[in-house]
């Protein structure tokens, strides 16, 4: 099966309601595919905490780097959406693409070792990064990145079809046809390796650095990777911008018939590209 025929594979399974609270059944079939589909490439590791009296789980998978000495480089995505949307791009698309890169660097050995991760409770004030951050800088343990995969899939060429935050409209394009790279200046060298991927795969990356942990421009705080700079590990979002470009954000038409299925497959090759070099 080609790249694009196994994402919409992946998103044939994971778009539908699947709130851990109003839509709990939905939300239990998606972890059950996510593990699945993880423990073919390895060990799958559960991550467990506890939110408003509830046990939730974070899903990890650790593969092998050419050289083991380096430290790892952790990609997430979470797996949970907001009540009432089915979240396709929201963000069905990301771990879409986190499976795949699961079986890509489960075949061909990148140069650092990966760390895979599925968070739950980034919709409910990215919970589950937040208490998984937290844990592995309390047990001092070193990341060489942390990438955050937040909605992947939505691409528009119309002219204006891209928003930003004040200011910003002065210095990247208008057209919402590219993906967003978002990093602490630490990145920087990592953000260039992965615009040289993306580039290889065809698709236009735009990246931008941030200081003092984004709060100076609060849209580049809200998913995964924030926890991570919180607590001083060097992390990126990659986004296509959410509600800044996709008019479908948290809404019931969150479909897979709204999202560009091309555009999604060169993010995932060009992440393919530019990770095994991290």
């Amino acid at each position: 099966m080609d790249l694009q025929g196994a994402l919409v594979d992946h998103l044939g399974q994971i778009v539908r309601d699947r709130d851990p609270y109003l839509a709990s059944a939905g939300y239990f079939f998606v972890q059950q595919y996510i593990q699945q589909q993880l423990v073919q490439w390895g060990v799958v590791e559960a991550h467990t905490f506890v939110h408003q009296g509830q046990q939730h789980t974070n899903w990890i998978l650790n593969l092998p780097g050419q050289d083991p000495t380096r430290s790892p480089v952790l990609i997430g995505a979470h797996y949970d959406a907001v009540p009432g949307t089915p979240g396709a791009d929201d963000n069905a698309t990301g771990v879409a693409v986190l499976l795949e890169l699961a079986r890509a660097f489960a075949e061909r050995v990148p140069r650092s070792p990966l760390r895979l991760v599925a968070f739950d409770l980034e919709e409910y004030g990215l919970i589950g990064s937040h208490h998984y951050a937290r844990l592995l800088r309390e047990q001092q343990q070193p990341l060489r990145l942390m990438i955050s995969l937040e909605m992947l899939g939505y691409c528009c060429n119309e002219p204006h079809s891209q928003r930003y935050p004040p200011g910003l409209q002065y210095l990247y394009p208008n057209r919402g046809n590219y993906i967003a790279q978002v990093g602490s200046w630490p990145t920087i060298p990592s953000m260039i390796r992965l615009w040289q991927g993306f580039r290889k795969a065809g698709v236009r990356s735009q990246w931008l650095p941030i200081v003092q942990q984004g709060h100076l421009v609060p849209a580049t705080r809200l998913s995964d990777h924030a926890p991570f700079w919180d607590v001083g590990y060097p992390a990126l979002m990659l986004t296509d911008t959410a509600f800044m470009r996709n008019p479908h954000y948290h809404q019931p038409t969150d479909t897979v018939e709204t999202l560009n299925l091309a555009f999604l497959t060169q993010i995932c090759q060009g992440l393919i590209n530019g990770v095994g070099q991290l």
